[in-house]
């Protein structure tokens, strides 16, 4: 297991303790690194034949800095190193894992895939971000309705994705969504 991240500058950074924004400016990589205990390295230096698979947390720093999603929705942009290591995998016929909004990334790099970021209608208020779904579908994709603890495959494209933090739920329910997704990405392997 490697870990990667692009070397650009952050979208923008935020004081989480407040909830606002600052004027610091930070690397996605140096971030990345500082998560990683520095075992980390520059996503551009990332060959798909040298690995089974490739995995893609979520989080916000997915819809700002791996694409522009948070910004410009399904009129967004992948970043070239993102978008080039999903078509290499993709190319090799090497299974691709994505949760949380990182599924968005394969909605715009492979129209007509199937996805999933849990429900398509905000299911008892466990679902806010529920309208993803659409937006998925209106750029050709079919999306999968799932709860948080299931993960769905797209067996043609070998992307499995599962929904995380896309519903508000424990963390347990989430881990187990997490897990099964990481379990359906080995078997393909």
């Amino acid at each position: 297991v490697k870990i990667f991240a692009p070397n650009i500058e952050q979208r923008d950074v935020v004081n989480h303790l407040k909830s606002s924004p600052t004027e610091e400016k930070r690397n996605v990589l140096v971030e990345s690194a500082r998560l990683a205990r520095g075992n980390i390295q520059d996503l551009a230096e990332l060959k798909a034949s040298e690995f089974d698979a490739v995995i893609f947390p979520g989080g916000f720093g997915v819809a700002k800095n791996l694409c522009s999603w948070a910004v410009d929705g399904k009129n967004c942009t992948v970043n070239e190193h993102v978008s080039s290591t999903l078509q290499a995998f993709h190319s090799a016929k090497k299974p691709i894992g994505l949760c949380c909004i990182s599924p968005v990334l394969a909605a715009k790099v492979f129209p007509g895939c199937e996805v999933t970021v849990g429900q398509d209608k905000n299911v008892d208020g466990r679902f806010p971000d529920a309208e993803t779904a659409s937006a998925i579908a209106e750029l050709g994709c079919k999306h999968i309705c799932k709860n948080v603890n299931e993960s769905h495959v797209d067996k043609a494209n070998k992307i499995v994705t599962t929904c995380a933090f896309m519903c508000k739920a424990p963390l347990h329910e989430i881990f187990d969504g997490i897990g099964t997704m990481v379990q359906e990405v080995l078997k393909l392997a």
